[in-house]
């Protein structure tokens, strides 16, 4: 079943417990929420830090971001690869 995401903040959890398949041989079984550290606070570019999103992540999300995901199935994946998800 295709998923197509929202633009709202953490609708990873909509994917919680499900598989992903990536181009035509990787498959990720998605696992775990992911409790955060201090890295997500840090601009990639200028790595300048930024309390504030580390404290909204803990205030209004359990301090949970992203997701662990579990590889069932390797392979080389490419940009422009579909991307399907599955129940």
């Amino acid at each position: 079943m295709p998923w197509v995401g929202v633009a709202t903040g953490f609708c990873e959890n909509e994917l919680l417990g499900r598989e992903l398949r990536l181009g035509p041989r990787v498959v990720i079984s998605l696992i775990d929420r992911d409790p955060r550290c201090k890295m997500i606070t840090l601009d990639p570019d200028s790595a300048a830090p930024n309390p504030e999103v580390l404290r909204k992540v803990n205030e209004s999300h359990e301090g949970m971001a992203g997701l662990y995901g579990a590889v069932l199935a390797k392979g080389t994946i490419h940009a422009g690869d579909p991307v399907e998800v599955f129940d």
